[in-house]
């Protein structure tokens, strides 16, 4: 395993589209536990695979097992379902230092495949549908910022 450097917002890759992955070989399985020793090591909640310049439609989720970190992995990602709304804070690895207020699903459900290629669905509530979406957007080219209401302060950020 490896880490992988996290690019930022100012990258063209961040902005592209991102290709489905159609090989589960050992490529697409070093990446996957590239992406989950950076994710780690970064501290963060999610990453996809244009974020360390790949890309392919892949993303990392930590759904916070018992034990700490349990890293969920979404080869070929697609929402499936979501219900409710929450607004809340909501930062990036790829903007660093900077968080946004934004509007996602309260409940959202994913679809995608494991690193074999087996087909599989997760859902989840508050910051795992948080992340679902977020995540699913960089495979789309999207960040957060294009889709937030505005900047938080440093003190709206010290009130929660």
């Amino acid at each position: 395993m490896g880490l992988r450097k996290i690019l930022t917002v100012k990258e063209p890759a961040l902005h592209k589209v991102c290709k489905p992955v159609t090989s589960f070989d050992p490529k697409l399985h070093k990446l996957l536990d590239d992406m989950a020793q950076t994710l780690i090591d970064a501290n963060g909640v999610g990453l996809a695979a244009p974020q360390v310049g790949i890309l392919r439609r892949v993303v990392l989720v930590d759904v916070g097992g018992e034990d700490g970190a349990e890293i969920l992995e979404l080869v070929n990602p697609e929402l499936v379902e979501t219900d409710g709304e929450q607004e809340g804070p909501e930062g990036c690895l790829s903007v660093p230092g900077k968080y946004g207020l934004v509007k996602r699903p309260w409940y959202a459900k994913v679809r995608a495949q494991d690193r074999n290629g087996e087909w599989f669905e997760a859902e989840g509530e508050e910051i795992i549908a948080r992340c679902f979406c977020h995540e699913l957007d960089h495979l789309d080219g999207i960040v957060y910022t294009q889709v937030m209401e505005r900047f938080l302060t440093k003190e709206e950020l010290e009130e929660d």
